[in-house]
């Protein structure tokens, strides 16, 4: 195949893919001229290069097409659902010449007759007839792979739409990014010799840690700067946004739609957000199950919809966002939820689990037997599920990759499935911990805590019959013997040792470890094929002094074990209040305590912390009198406590505690890290000092409370907006409800630091599941923008009745522009306050909460 055709076909392959989703855009929205135009241009240069290679018998499928577009774009004929059919029939014939291209280097033999016809017909304002999509005949199986880069490890980059020639040369103030295209073969054969480079660089690294005044240790720091950056230079060219998996979707929900005679409207947020490339490819077929699940189970027929008060159209919502070394994924619709009285009768009829069992379960462990093999509640089997055999496929692919899934329902109101995967499986941050005399890697993503058992004022171990749990703010986790696990000779010694806390799914449990040494950046390489059969294993790795250790899975230690059956989410969902999942403002907090600028200790919630660094002298760059340093591919500001920092003066090691919400982060400059601790947040405002919300006593000393917001200010980055005041609370309850756990970590301390008690929850259902748990409350604060249920819904939701009616309800929320502000107004809100502006919350508190509330 020469390169010519080679080009042509990568770009043909390119514009398919952004002709489906166009093609759903404009059916909805005939009137869109711009769909219109990129659509008929990106037909129009495909028909022409036909033309030029000689393909006639594409050229003549894209031609019938071209002509229907080509009366749509002058007027003469008014797009129309069978009209988009035809056109997408015309697409899957260019994409099906284009496989055989690919394979045998001409085009493959195919009777497009019909399919012609029918376009023919809809240009000349016909009705469009029933015609077949002729599958080209399929290329033999023994040829091999063309050598042409199909799946780029770039996003590919979107067709401009027409411009003057002189927007686009060289040189102009519009000209598209320059790039090219490298095979996915290439860019793996890179990425494993950047693997090979860290694992040197560590044993290197290695090796000048044990030799004291080693001439080589400079030149070695600087080696690990440049593997570092290089490193993270390769991954970002492996990184590709996720709407290259949704590309699609909305051709898929469209089909659904006409087949099932259901409309649905598909709503995709956080298309941007990137993760690997091999990652990517691995959910796309998942996702794709879980939409067409949502279409054919979860959502109503139209009539269904309008007699249980819905809108005629279903929808369904596909979100995805960066948290932490992770990618969390949504999708849900809202349809008819799952029925759990069914799910129970099939657990029974299958004999999956006893009628005291289901009794004792809470309604989310029952949903979740829908990830069983050959599990399925649909009544009869369609040509699009109901066979049983997709969300254990769905479930067993996503935890291949380090990931898990989540169901939450609620009947009659919708379904969401919460995916949770790693962001790479190349080079990941890991925990190196020893057992029984050998030494394992945990990866980061899968660890919430690490607690030290036996101390004087630890937590300790106790044991419910033969089974080691560690009671653990009022809550027992399940604990695992690592080394017993493994049968290794010595086992930990339980009473004086380390518990890693990990979470796979709603499930907390501990690992229990001899040692706990640091965190490394380890290269995955994948198990040997005899250790497959043990699941405790996801791979292996190298350390810097050479010896191979064994990567631990959470996911498979559980399945082993059987632990966590009962635990994180499971108690509080009997008591129907679920108080351990609200964040309250007077309840014992972990909070990080260290010395700043003088000798009063200092401290802040654990939970705002992203990470603490210790960063060297070398690496911080002074840029306009500020202190700055290369953090993770960007410039992050850092802000010394003291209010000057002097490199002549500095540690060759300074102490960082990193702020991060999103693509957003800040370094606090410290003096020294002192402890974690466990203390409730009694703050004492009296003499109250800027970037300080009070004094606290903590472990018989008074310490100062950090307040955050206003060191994040200091950083110049615009995190909130407005300056921070002082009201008092006067014990007012409050409830906050915000799903990022960053915000919540920084609203209740500062609402209880003046006086408030604050319970904060992560959605809209939990706060419901309080108001109909009888809770009281005098306020309400709530973002706009929640997973599931949008505060928009929960204000209109609230003021329809019930004993939360007349509560004042506040938004606080990054989304400020005039058509939301009166958007919000119109819904139920009291009031509107940017994200974070203290006094501005703190003044509208007070008025609302002095002011008689009209119902």
């Amino acid at each position: 195949m020469d390169d010519l055709l080679a080009d042509f076909l990568t770009e043909t392959q390119e514009g398919l893919v952004a002709l489906d989703a166009a093609l759903v855009r404009l059916e909805r929205a005939p009137e869109d001229t711009a769909t219109l135009s990129e659509v008929f241009r990106i037909v129009h240069t495909i028909k022409g290069t036909c033309g030029f290679l000689g393909l006639t018998r594409m050229e003549a499928v894209a031609h019938a097409a071209e002509n229907v577009l080509g009366r749509y774009r002058d007027g003469t004929l008014a797009v129309s659902q069978a009209g988009i059919s035809q056109i997408l029939g015309a697409i899957d014939c260019i994409r099906g010449i284009t496989t055989g291209l690919e394979a045998t280097g001409a085009e493959p033999e195919g009777e497009d007759a019909p399919l012609i016809a029918a376009l023919n017909a809809v240009a000349a304002g016909e009705a469009a007839a029933a015609a077949p999509r002729p599958a080209p005949a399929a290329p033999p199986p023994a040829m091999p792979a063309a050598p042409v880069a199909v799946a780029p490890a770039v996003a590919p980059p979107a067709i401009p739409p027409t411009a003057p020639a002189a927007e686009n040369e060289a040189g102009g103030a519009n000209a598209p990014p320059q790039t090219i295209r490298v095979t996915v073969e290439v860019l793996e054969g890179l990425m494993m010799l950047v693997s090979e480079l860290v694992l040197t660089r560590n044993q290197l690294l290695q090796l000048s840690r044990n030799g004291a005044d080693s001439a080589f240790a400079v030149p070695l720091q600087r080696l690990s700067h440049i593997t570092s950056d290089l490193q993270e230079g390769v991954m970002k060219t492996r990184m590709q946004p996720i709407g290259n998996a949704w590309a699609k979707l909305p051709r898929l929900v469209r089909d659904l739609g006409v087949e099932l005679g259901k409309k649905i409207e598909l709503e995709m947020r956080g298309a941007e957000t990137e993760l690997d490339r091999q990652v990517l490819e691995l959910i796309k077929d998942p996702l794709t199950h879980m939409v067409r699940n949502s279409a054919d189970h979860g959502l109503e027929t139209p009539e269904q919809r309008v007699a249980a008060g819905k809108p005629e159209a279903g929808r369904i919502m596909l979100h995805a966002s960066h948290e932490g070394g992770h990618i969390i994924i949504e999708i849900a619709d809202d349809g008819r939820g799952l029925n759990v009285e069914r799910i129970r009768q099939k657990v029974l009829s299958q004999g999956l689990a006893t009628e005291a069992e289901l009794a004792a379960m809470p309604e989310r462990e029952v949903q979740r037997f829908i990830f069983r093999a050959g599990f399925s509640t649909a009544a009869a089997v369609t040509a699009v599920s109901g066979r049983g055999v997709g969300m254990d496929v769905v479930k067993t692919n996503m935890e291949r990759i380090g990931g898990t899934i989540e169901v939450r329902s609620k009947e009659g109101r919708g379904t969401a499935f919460i995916v949770k995967i790693p962001l790479t499986l190349a080079i990941v941050s890991a925990l190196i911990v020893e057992a029984g005399g050998e030494r394992f890697a945990i990866p980061q993503i899968g660890v919430v805590e690490l607690v030290r058992v036996g101390g004087e004022g630890a937590p300790q171990l106790e044991r419910i019959k033969d089974s080691a749990v560690l009671r653990l703010r009022d809550r027992l986790l399940p604990l695992v013997n690592l080394a017993g696990l493994l049968h290794l000779d010595s086992p930990a010694a339980e009473e004086n040792a380390f518990v890693v806390v990990t979470q796979v799914g709603p499930h907390v449990f501990g690992i229990i470890v001899d040692r706990v040494f640091d965190t490394e950046e380890i290269v995955v390489k994948p198990v040997a094929p005899i250790l497959r059969h043990v699941t405790m294993f996801s791979g292996n790795t190298i350390l810097g002094d050479g010896s191979v250790i064994m990567i631990l899975d959470p996911n498979g230690i559980a399945r082993a074990t059987g632990v966590g059956a009962e635990s994180g989410e499971g108690e509080p969902e009997r008591d129907g209040k679920r108080q351990a999942l609200a964040h309250r403002s007077d309840q014992r907090t972990a909070l990080l305590l260290f010395r700043a600028g003088d000798a009063t200790p200092k401290a802040v919630p654990l939970g705002l912390i992203a990470r603490l660094e210790d960063v060297e002298r070398e690496r911080i760059e002074n840029a306009g009198g500020r202190p700055l340093v290369q953090y993770r591919g960007q410039l992050m500001p850092l802000v010394p406590i003291s209010g000057h920092w002097d490199p002549d003066l500095a540690p060759a090691r300074q102490p960082v505690l990193v702020f991060s919400d999103g693509d957003r982060a800040m370094g606090l400059m410290v003096d020294e890290i002192l402890d974690v601790v466990e203390e409730r947040m009694a703050i004492d405002g009296a003499g109250e000092r800027p970037g300080f919300l009070g004094t606290t006593v903590i472990g018989g000393k008074v310490t100062e409370m950090l307040d955050t917001a206003w060191w994040l200010r200091q950083a110049g980055e615009d995190w909130f907006g407005g300056a921070a005041d002082r009201a008092r609370g006067s014990g007012h309850r409050l409830l906050v409800i915000e799903d990022s756990p960053f915000f919540r970590n920084l609203v209740v301390p500062a609402l209880g630091a003046v006086g408030y008690e604050v319970t904060a929850v992560a959605d809209a259902e939990e706060a419901l599941r309080l108001r109909e748990a009888g809770a009281s409350f005098e306020a309400v604060i709530s973002d706009i923008v929640l997973p599931g249920m949008d505060g928009f819904a929960l204000a209109r939701t609230l003021r329809e009745g019930g004993a939360w009616r007349d509560l004042p309800l506040i938004a606080l929320t990054g989304r400020i522009d005039p058509a939301d502000i009166e958007h919000g107004r119109a819904a139920g809100f009291t009031d509107y306050v940017a994200k974070f502006d203290r006094a501005a919350l703190l003044d509208s508190l007070r008025q609302c909460l002095t002011a008689p509330v009209a119902g």
